[in-house]
């Protein structure tokens, strides 16, 4: 009778046909995927020759939080200001004048132009490239999840998020 009973709620309430209980997956799905719209957390720094340890790699994200900037904010062709970035970017390599290794993480926006080749942020690249005047062999990597010019973890919240409603929608249908 209880699951009856809940099920009419939702029918009436919603206007359709459908079981709690397929409404409380639909639900569970959109928590666990979706990504708000606060903006962009990004590591920024820049290491020459390992003089900034907690940017270096490999990297650890556990004396890092000074270095986090949330939400990041970029530049954008043909505009003034900053806006919420679009994607956290990390440029690696090494001088080939003294063999130093450089590492900048930072955050950058696709500017919305229809050339991949001036967008950075769209595909990463390696190669040759000039930094500060000087040649540094290495790459441009990029990516669209906070923090995630870091090295990759499991996000912990989605988990409990999905735990807790598949909790309910089993307590509740009793």
């Amino acid at each position: 009778m209880k699951n009856n009973s809940a099920s009419i709620i939702c029918v009436k309430t919603l206007g359709l046909s459908i079981k709690c209980k397929y409404l409380y997956v639909i639900c569970i799905f959109i928590a666990t995927n979706s990504y708000g719209c606060l903006g962009l957390d990004c590591f920024k720094c820049v290491s020459v020759g390992g003089d900034n340890q907690p940017c270096e790699d490999p990297f650890h994200n556990n004396y890092t939080q000074d270095i986090l900037e949330a939400p990041c904010w970029a530049g954008r062709k043909q505009r003034d200001g900053v806006f919420p970035a679009t994607a956290c970017i990390k440029l690696s390599g090494v001088y080939e004048d003294t063999g130093d290794r450089m590492v900048v993480r930072g955050c950058a926006l696709d500017s919305g132009t229809l050339t991949i080749d001036t967008e950075i942020v769209r595909m990463s690249h390696c190669g040759g490239f000039y930094f500060d005047n000087r040649y540094v062999s290495g790459c441009l990597q990029s990516c669209s999840e906070d923090a995630c010019n870091k090295s990759e973890m499991l996000d912990p919240w989605k988990f409990v998020i999905a735990l807790a409603l598949y909790l309910v929608v089993n307590i509740s249908s009793g």
